[in-house]
C-alpha cells in the first residue's frame, strides 16, 4: 500500500533531544502485543516500518541508545528522557532493511493508520482488542 502523502516522516523524543527524518513509503502500521513490546512501551507497541537506510538524525544522534532485546532485535531510545523510539531487527536477514518507528514519536499529521494487530496471543489481560482489524498470532 503506497502512502498518499510522499513527504518524509519527521519526529522526536519527548524532550526533543533526538529528532529524526525517514522516508515515507507506506501509510499503514501495526500494533504489536508481544510481551517484550508491552514492557518496552508500557502497553502495546504501535509503529510504522520505513527503510532503515532512510533514517537520518536531525539532532541528538549522540542521545540515542540501543538495547539489544534478543539475538536479532535492538530497540532505540533517548538516553535523556527514556522515550522508546525504534525497533530494528538489524540481525534478521529478511527484515534488517526496515526499521519500525513509534507512532507516538511522529510529528502530526502522520497520515498513518493501524491496519493490523500482531502477536495477539501474548496480549495483556488488562485490555481487549475490539476494533475489527485483523489479528495475527505471530508476525
Amino acid at each position: 500500500m503506497a502512502a498518499k502523502n510522499t513527504s518524509d516522516f519527521t519526529g522526536r523524543c519527548l524532550c526533543g533531544a533526538v529528532a529524526f527524518r525517514a522516508a515515507r513509503d507506506r501509510d499503514h502500521a501495526d500494533a504489536c502485543h508481544c510481551g517484550q513490546c508491552r514492557r518496552w512501551s508500557g502497553n502495546f507497541w504501535a509503529s510504522v516500518n520505513v527503510p532503515s537506510a532512510s533514517l537520518k538524525f536531525e539532532s541528538g544522534e549522540d542521545s540515542l541508545r540501543w538495547f539489544r532485546s534478543s539475538d536479532l532485535v535492538r530497540r532505540g531510545f533517548c538516553k535523556k528522557c527514556g522515550s522508546a523510539l525504534f525497533w530494528h531487527a538489524d540481525r534478521h536477514k529478511d527484515h534488517a532493511h526496515r526499521i519500525a518507528i513509534a507512532l507516538g514519536a511522529l510529528d502530526e499529521p502522520t497520515g498513518v493508520k493501524i491496519t493490523e494487530h500482531i502477536f495477539v496471543a501474548d496480549k495483556g489481560d488488562y485490555y481487549d482488542i475490539n476494533d475489527g482489524l485483523p489479528q495475527k498470532q505471530t508476525y
